[in-house]
């Protein structure tokens, strides 16, 4: 995937208001970007840190910027979680997924399910189906492991549910971890900040889910699909939060 156009750079003032972000551009102006990304994006809201951001002259928008990546480190961590669809299409489409390969249809944004969701991908080969959810994972746990998700997430339970009832249908599902920074190399389950999407994950693998991780190469002129990595799950069961009982006057 390539960018229509080059990025803007910028230094990142503040988020805010979730899907708001101030910047600061070469040229000193500040402008109101879109933050197309409604996790907590604890480990990339690095104030002071280099950004880059899209630019879109339609005036029907009400913002002109999206923030597109940030530089953490000596890395830059893709945040737009619209473009890792996008890129794992290409990528299964241009067979630089093996798992995912034989399929004679890729289609995006499909209504499936019985809670009212849509598919990333779905992936047709006469009446064999394969639904992927695509995953953008960018929390940095420590020693080189990236975990998802970032915040709490019953969006993303209700993806795993969707899915796993798929299985039982008869189809291949498959949740797709979407590694978008270069200083991480192996993907785990968030548990410590989502305990109710780990056990969620567990039984969804148990009832024949796929898991996949592969790690993005993200760079300022476009974003690519790199090499897979793995995918660990603890085999410690997240523990679910009890709730305290309130004491009868």
């Amino acid at each position: 995937m390539r960018f229509e156009k080059p990025l803007l750079p910028g230094t990142l003032i503040r988020r805010y208001k979730r899907f708001l972000a101030d910047v600061r551009l070469g040229d000193g102006r500040v402008v109101t970007a879109l933050c197309p990304n409604t996790g907590s994006m604890k480990t990339c809201v690095l104030p002071g840190n280099e950004v880059l951001l899209s630019e879109h002259d339609v005036p029907t928008r009400k913002y002109r910027y999206t923030w597109e990546m940030i530089r953490a480190g000596r890395t830059w961590v893709g945040i737009n979680t619209g473009n890792p669809n996008r890129v794992v299409h290409e990528a299964i489409l241009a067979g630089g997924v093996p798992e995912l390969a034989g399929y004679d249809e890729a289609l995006r944004e499909v209504p499936f399910g019985l809670e009212n969701s849509r598919v990333d991908i779905l992936l047709r080969k006469g009446d064999r189906h394969c639904y992927v959810e695509v995953k953008n994972v960018t929390l940095a746990a420590g020693g080189g492991v990236a975990a998802f998700p970032d915040s709490v997430t019953e969006r993303g339970a209700k993806h795993l549910r969707e899915l796993a009832a798929m299985v039982r249908r008869g189809h291949r599902a498959v949740i797709f971890y979407f590694l978008g920074r270069a200083d991480c190399a192996r993907v785990r389950p968030a548990d410590e900040i989502d305990p109710v999407y780990g056990l969620t994950l567990r039984r969804s693998l148990a009832a024949g889910v796929e898991a996949l991780a592969y790690r993005a190469v993200i760079r300022p002129h476009g974003i690519t699909l790199g090499a897979a990595v793995p995918f660990e799950v603890p085999e410690k069961r997240p523990r679910l939060p009890t709730r305290r009982r309130r004491k009868k006057p």
